[in-house]
């Protein structure tokens, strides 16, 4: 596994063929949405995540890099970032970005995510 951003850490849990869709995701600081979808893909391993009414169905990718641990007993995933860092983060807009996370926003999340000195 890759430990960069867009690879999930070997101390976090995850293997590779579980479905995370649909697991509560937990900040430094609290509850933040659960799992909309998940890839693995090689370099480019994300969590689209829906934060529901907490930031009115604003939805964000979160690198795979961070994710601290995956609680498969009780379907959670825990980040290692805060809810304030997840509600400043860009929108993934779906129609736009559904189908696939262009190398334009890409960049951007990395920038945002590799400042994060907020």
């Amino acid at each position: 596994m890759n430990t960069g951003m867009w690879g999930y850490a070997e101390s976090s849990g995850h293997v590779p063929g579980d479905t995370l869709i649909g697991y509560a995701v937990e900040a430094t600081d609290g509850g933040i949405g659960k799992v909309d979808r998940h890839t693995e893909d090689v370099d480019r391993s994300y969590l689209v995540v829906d934060t529901g009414p907490w930031i009115l169905g604003h939805k964000v990718v979160l690198p795979a890099g961070l994710v601290d641990r995956v609680d498969r007993e009780n379907g959670t995933v825990h980040v290692n970032c805060t809810k304030r860092q997840v509600r400043e983060s860009p929108d993934f807009e779906f129609g736009r970005n559904e189908d696939d996370v262009d190398v334009t926003f890409i960049r951007l999340v990395e920038q945002y995510y590799a400042n994060r000195h907020m």
